[in-house]
């Protein structure tokens, strides 16, 4: 695939932002040493990370993006199960969701199949979980265990495939330009993140749920939720709204990705962890990293189809 001159501009500030990043980090560093300064320079090498593998996937077009994005929502699946303890009689189960339901989801996205895409998950895997749990005949827990498991395949592949399901919208007058659109919504969201994070490391004071993430506080989330709000603003030529829709549209993916966070932290507590893995360095494990696009991405899906689409996958 032939990458337009928007994706091409949107990878090239991403280069530029991690560039500087890297630089800042290098001065402070001769300055001293700390854990602040330990952990923002895992940060920027996870997010050099981070940005190649987008990169190539945004520029291989719908199959490498779905792949990619399958490949995390696999991997963040499993830290999730890894965390909510399962019994002998839910591994066929598990065999499924991890084997043939995840894929298949990913395979209707990159078919463009928007009905099964949109079906296959909270409707037809969301009633045979619990049939193939209750075959085993094992019925303590029963209810918890397929719970826990309809809620794992729900937040870690339904809603994260809706990111590449981005690339198969039909928005009149923005033809081949939907990879510029997925990198977009990955920037604000994961710059909202950063934002969010550093206001709250400058100014952070008032705690919003201190017994559940003791580290987002309200400076922290109207900083970030502000300047991220206002740089997707600034990013509209790459997408398909104006101005102040990309203005809008970002402070709807802002708001979705703190309280994303904020729900992913509430498993995290209830299960006495403090991150999901240790895979990325400075950053956790893959759930961690896109706990805010679980939450924004069908929503942030779903309003672009409905409002700019012509209502057809």
């Amino acid at each position: 695939m032939n990458a337009n001159k928007e994706t091409l501009w949107l990878l090239g500030g991403a280069l530029g932002a991690l560039l500087f990043a890297s630089l800042v980090g290098a001065l402070l560093s001769r300055r001293g040493d700390s854990p602040l300064l330990k952990n923002l320079r895992e940060r920027i090498v996870t997010w050099w990370m981070m940005s190649a593998v987008l990169a190539v996937a945004a520029l291989s077009g719908t199959l490498g993006s779905t792949l990619l994005f399958g490949l995390i929502s696999w991997l963040a699946l499993r830290e999730f199960i890894t965390l909510t303890p399962t019994r002998l009689g839910d591994h066929r189960a598990l065999f499924w969701i991890f084997f043939i339901i995840a894929p298949l989801q990913y395979f209707f996205v990159a078919t463009a199949n928007y009905g099964m895409f949109t079906l296959l998950i909270p409707v037809y895997a969301f009633l045979f979980i619990p049939v193939r749990i209750a075959l085993s005949g094992d019925s303590q827990g029963f209810l918890e265990r397929a719970a826990k498991i309809q809620w794992g395949l729900m937040i870690c592949v339904f809603c994260v495939s809706h990111a590449p399901a981005l690339l198969t919208l039909q928005i009149p007058g923005y033809q081949n330009h939907n990879p510029a659109l997925l990198l977009f919504f990955v920037i604000v969201t994961q710059l909202n993140d950063v934002l969010q994070y550093t206001w709250g490391k400058l100014l952070g004071k008032t705690k919003i749920a201190p017994s559940i993430s003791p580290n987002k506080t309200w400076e922290g989330f109207i900083g970030g939720t502000l300047c991220a709000s206002i740089v997707g603003a600034a990013l509209w030529w790459a997408t398909p709204f104006s101005f102040w829709q990309a203005g809008a549209m970002s402070f709807l993916i802002t708001i979705l990705g703190f309280v994303g966070g904020l729900t992913m932290s509430a498993i995290k507590r209830d299960r006495g962890v403090k991150d999901f893995g240790t895979t990325l360095q400075g950053h956790g494990g893959f759930l961690d990293r896109i706990d805010s696009i679980c939450f924004a991405a069908p929503v942030f899906f779903h309003a672009t189809r409905f409002f700019f689409g012509n209502g057809n996958f």
